[in-house]
């Protein structure tokens, strides 16, 4: 019969199957194939044995956090205590736009900030909203159930940037655990242990372990080109523009035209390790 890993922790792997869940474990040949199972991963499993047989075709898959089959993603950003970073924000989008998820931008801690800094920040998040991305605040709880239902969705960003407290806010029965913002080294302790999904509103979430790190390995530089989805309204004279240090190239002119965010494409430069002379 066919389930869904919900959780995995150690060896265990917690399948989903009409209402009940399963601690499975893997058939040894999985271990010799290198075969790793994620949360997400549809799988073919034996409820009476409680091995897992088979891991079903992937619509995607992402290492960290380890999760398949995502939707939607939650990019829990805060503005202060972890720091707002623009060069994070493009580093999730990229990576969500690459694996085909749809990114949603959640906005946290506006509370910490004074009406000057908050406007500037939302100046610079309206352009994301112009070249298509949803941009929400984690206070907006009706908008956010909304984005949820019917959909599997994954909640990411920096430790310490509030997706366990969002989560709470959802559902406070799930009371899950916290952690404060270390003032001295800008980031959060880790909380959230394991990767778990839940079912809520219609949809179904995760909540993952924090991260320091992303890299765009496995991916070519025009591949990431590519997932700066706004490119494309300004096509170059070359197919193969990598919109460096190309003549004519329209990229290059929108930027300067402020018509392209001047951070978005110093970003991709730095993603494609590139520069401008």
């Amino acid at each position: 019969m066919q389930g869904q890993i919900i959780k995995i922790n150690s060896d265990l792997h917690y399948v989903s199957y009409e209402g009940n869940v399963y601690p499975c474990k893997c058939r040894g040949i999985f271990r010799k194939d290198k075969i790793i199972p994620l949360v997400g991963d549809y799988v073919v499993f034996d409820k009476d044995k409680k091995v897992i047989e088979e891991i079903l075709p992937r619509r995607n898959e992402f290492n960290r956090p380890k999760v398949s089959n995502i939707d939607r993603a939650f990019l829990i950003t805060s503005l202060v205590h972890p720091n707002f970073s623009l060069n994070l924000l493009d580093k999730l989008i990229v990576l969500m736009e690459l694996s085909n998820v749809e990114p949603i931008i959640c906005i946290t801690k506006e509370d910490l900030m004074n009406k000057e800094e908050l406007n500037d920040i939302y100046k610079q998040l309206d352009y994301y909203k112009n070249i298509g991305y949803k941009v929400v605040s984690n206070t907006d709880l009706e908008t956010i159930e909304k984005l949820i239902s019917n959909k599997t969705s994954v909640f990411t960003g920096q430790t310490g940037a509030g997706k366990s407290t969002l989560l709470n806010k959802l559902n406070p029965d799930w009371n899950l655990e916290t952690g404060e913002v270390s003032l001295a080294l800008g980031r959060g302790r880790h909380t959230t242990r394991v990767v778990e999904m839940f079912e809520l509103y219609g949809g179904k979430i995760m909540d993952t372990p924090g991260f320091s790190a992303l890299d765009f390995s496995g991916f070519s530089d025009q591949e990431i080109r590519d997932a700066f989805i706004e490119f494309k309204k300004y096509p170059c004279p070359f197919k193969d523009c990598m919109h460096t240090n190309e003549k004519e190239c329209e990229v290059k002119r929108a930027v300067n035209d402020n018509n392209i965010l001047e951070s978005r494409y110093y970003n991709y430069l730095n993603f494609i390790k590139r520069d401008v002379k």
